[in-house]
């Protein structure tokens, strides 16, 4: 898989100016961020579909799934804002 991407990346000239090439591991932090920062900002239930989440990214457990909360500081601010009761931002 990754020499596909490699080439896919290559001739699509996607990242030529960057400090280093995007790689495969990069998309699927950032859909799982992003995803995360989406159930966070709707007020989804975050505890029931973690899972979901965890076994599409191909972890054994959702427990694996969670380092994500630490690994974007924004995700970090509204977990810690729902545990405290606090909402930071409206509703889309």
């Amino acid at each position: 898989m990754h020499p596909v991407f490699r080439a896919l990346v290559d001739t699509a000239g996607v990242g030529l100016d960057a400090p280093h090439r995007p790689r495969l591991h990069e998309l699927r932090h950032t859909f799982a961020v992003r995803t995360l920062l989406h159930w966070y900002r709707t007020e989804d239930n975050i505890q029931a579909k973690i899972p979901s989440l965890s076994t599409y990214l191909g972890h054994r457990e959702p427990a694996c799934t969670y380092w994500y909360l630490s690994a974007a500081p924004e995700l970090l601010a509204l977990a810690a804002a729902r545990r405290d009761g606090i909402r930071k931002t409206p509703r889309r």
